[in-house]
């Protein structure tokens, strides 16, 4: 696949996330975002979401709405309040998102 045709690849998850869960914030993270996939690299996401419901109950929402898209994806969810809290401890995985991933879509 080209780098073309991948960035539509992710282009298109996180439309169709946007689209069905309506998220504030989608990050790309990982080997994709850094710059070095392989043809092994799944997609990762940390999609951000004002919700109720548990990050693994919000993990599998996503799922639900990207699974047709054939992909091999990897999504972590957190709520604002949740991302907040682990960017305060110093988490980091969360920071290393943070700073260094491709915000894919911010909510207005």
């Amino acid at each position: 696949m080209t780098k073309q045709e991948t960035e539509q690849k992710i282009k298109s998850i996180s439309d169709k996330i946007v689209a069905e869960y309506k998220p504030e914030k989608i990050i790309l993270f990982g080997s994709f975002a850094w710059g070095n996939p392989t043809k092994d690299s799944d997609i990762d996401l940390l999609v951000v979401k004002k919700s109720n419901k548990s990050t693994l109950e919000m993990m599998r929402d996503i799922y639900e709405i990207i699974f047709d898209k054939g992909e091999a994806v990897d999504v972590v969810a957190y709520t604002p309040e949740q991302l907040e809290k682990r960017k305060k401890i110093g988490d980091p995985f969360v920071l290393n998102i943070i700073n260094n991933g491709k915000i894919l879509y911010a909510g207005s």
